[in-house]
């Protein structure tokens, strides 16, 4: 094939969402309360569909059954990754998530890990990452006596951190904030603490406390990060992280950045600037060369080795780590 696989975006409506997408991305959005663009998902809640190539029009997920061979020949039922853009308009729920095991056992789905790259966030934005509970008695007992304060651990944020965010790990994205989520391909979210915010309805949204309380890691755990910047010229890749999920990188293009295969297929979102790809072949006259604005996402399959990034552009990318 040697071509990307560019996808149409799904978007999501949420009661903390706002039009950011629209504003800063340039989407078209059906509504203003849009709180998540699922740029890259096979996830049956919002599957992306393919709008280039000989694939065009066909779903990730239909891809992911029927021509394993664009992934590597990868094993699992399930495509393992979900890139998302969210714009927090306000709060959103305190929440936690299970790991594989518990997920698989009480939800039918995967666990969720992710993990966050801000894009944009409003002065004095925060984030909830983290508690203060030493054990899950205490944990269960500042639950439900409803000590927010005590409890929760709040961490200022700006454009350009980085997050990890374990299976576990108590957390809540503040007002203000638009990220790069990429995680597992996962849905299942605990609701901890909503603000006793109603729906349209005027009803109170549901809760998770008994299965927040069972899954949240206690005592909380900080994630060490080594990031490293490897530069090429006035180019650079950041590596983020490396996990057995997922890994993820920054490319940074001023002028040209090369790069090549390191997993069976590769993920990527511009979320910053304009440029283009160009898939390299043994025959350089061959080289196919693709137009990239800001919000484009795509899957660069496990038969291209060799591509480029050309322009002045930011990009997020991830690759399945050895358990996805």
């Amino acid at each position: 094939m040697n071509q990307p696989l560019f996808l149409k975006p799904v978007f999501q409506e949420k009661i903390w969402g706002g039009n950011r997408l629209h504003t800063v991305f340039g989407f078209d959005l059906p509504s203003d309360r849009i709180g998540e663009d699922w740029a890259i998902s096979a996830h049956p809640h919002g599957v992306g569909t393919v709008i280039n190539g000989e694939f065009a029009g066909k779903k990730l997920d239909e891809l992911w059954q029927d021509h394993r061979e664009l992934f590597g020949n990868a094993s699992g039922d399930v495509f393992p990754l979900l890139i998302k853009i969210l714009d927090a308009e306000d709060d959103l729920s305190v929440q936690v998530h299970p790991d594989d095991t518990y997920g698989l056992k009480h939800e039918g789905e995967l666990g969720k890990t992710e993990c966050w790259y801000i894009i944009d966030a409003e002065p004095g934005a925060s984030i909830i990452y983290g508690h203060h509970a030493k054990t899950r008695e205490e944990l269960a007992e500042m639950i439900h006596e409803g000590k927010w304060d005590d409890l929760l651990t709040k961490v200022p944020v700006k454009k350009g951190d980085f997050f990890y965010v374990p299976s576990g790990t108590i957390h809540a994205i503040g007002k203000g904030i638009m990220i790069l989520e990429t995680q597992q391909s996962s849905d299942t979210t605990y609701r901890v603490y909503d603000y006793d915010r109603t729906d349209d309805s005027g009803n109170p949204r549901e809760l998770h406390l008994q299965q927040s309380i069972d899954v949240t890691t206690v005592p909380a755990k900080a994630p060490t990060l080594q990031i490293q910047q490897q530069n090429q010229g006035q180019s650079a890749v950041v590596t983020y992280l490396k996990t057995e999920f997922f890994n993820v990188y920054e490319w940074l293009v001023k002028g040209t950045l090369k790069l090549k295969k390191g997993a069976p297929y590769t993920l990527a979102t511009v979320i910053e600037g304009a440029g283009s790809l160009v898939i390299e072949k043994e025959n350089p006259t061959q080289n196919e060369s693709y137009e990239l604005k800001k919000g484009d996402s795509f899957i660069l399959p496990s038969d291209i080795e060799k591509w480029r990034i050309e322009g002045d552009l930011t990009i997020i990318a991830s690759e399945p780590g050895e358990k996805a």
